[in-house]
């Protein structure tokens, strides 16, 4: 069964950093695309970076190009978001996500409704 479980998010201060996981369960992620995303209240959930299947190639939202790094160990079947010099506007509950598809390369901007497995959320909370 494909699972999906977030951690590392909170309270931070503008300008401060967070990293949060993604670890994997039921299968492999190095054979799996996988984005996050973040839902600002009121608005929808977009897409934040996406990591590929087998090569590892990242994406990011321009937004977040430079200040954002995703990456992948695959001995411990996670996926990292190291977030750096984070914004109050960028407060939102994160997600990460994975297809059913292996193998499959992600279109950017990634469609939520491409995305078959879901973490629980992890809130964001950038103020003083």
């Amino acid at each position: 069964q494909e699972q999906l479980v977030e951690s590392g998010g909170g309270l931070v201060q503008p300008g401060g950093s967070l990293r949060l996981s993604c670890a994997a369960s039921g299968f492999t992620v190095d054979y799996y695309a996988i984005c996050w995303f973040r839902q600002v209240p009121g608005k929808e959930r977009e897409g934040v970076s996406c990591i590929s299947a087998d090569d590892g190639r990242s994406y990011y939202a321009n937004s977040v190009k430079g200040r954002f790094t995703i990456s992948r160990d695959n001995a411990k079947n996670t996926v990292y978001l190291h977030m750096n010099s984070l914004n109050p506007e960028e407060t939102a509950v994160y997600y990460c996500a994975t297809p059913r598809r292996a193998r499959w390369t992600p279109q950017w901007p990634p469609s939520k409704y491409e995305y078959d497995y879901w973490g629980q959320g992890n809130r964001v909370t950038v103020r003083v």
